[in-house]
């Protein structure tokens, strides 16, 4: 066997192991949201929930909105993304009891429900559709 040929079978080794652990990372992490919490339902059940319940409360421009919002997001997690950000847009208008999904409530809900490290495009994307940001500071901030 030539040394070519076992630096080959050694890399491809290193390579097929390294995707198999980031494939499990990502398996792992759909379990662990699919576990129950204390009240026996696990995050993902209570994202459907928040989505199905608000369902109608959604309009045109909203669903545009929100589609423009999380159009940076690569196109393999963009449906993640936005049962993610749904749901907690449908949760934010559950708690404050509001009859329709207003654009304020999306925005706030869009940045709560993204890690904070995505702010700063959030922040260009709103100024690309020319809404002002200043009113969303603090919520930038917590």
């Amino acid at each position: 066997m030539s040394v070519s040929f076992s630096v080959f079978i050694v890399a491809w080794t290193f390579i097929l192991i390294s995707l198999l652990a980031i494939g499990g990372f990502f398996m792992f992490r759909k379990f662990l949201k699919r576990m129950p919490k204390e009240d026996g339902k696990s995050m993902i059940d209570w994202e459907e929930y928040y989505v199905s319940e608000t369902k109608h409360m959604w309009k045109a421009t909203e669903k545009h909105l929100l589609e423009e919002l999380v159009s940076p997001v690569p196109d393999i997690f963009r449906d993640v993304a936005r049962q993610k950000i749904a749901a907690k847009i449908g949760e934010l208008a559950l708690t404050k009891k509001s009859n329709k999904i207003t654009k304020d409530l999306l925005i706030e809900g869009y940045i709560l429900a993204t890690p904070k490290r995505d702010h700063k495009f959030l922040k260009k994307k709103l100024e690309e559709e020319n809404i002002d940001v200043t009113p969303y500071l603090p919520l930038f901030e917590q």
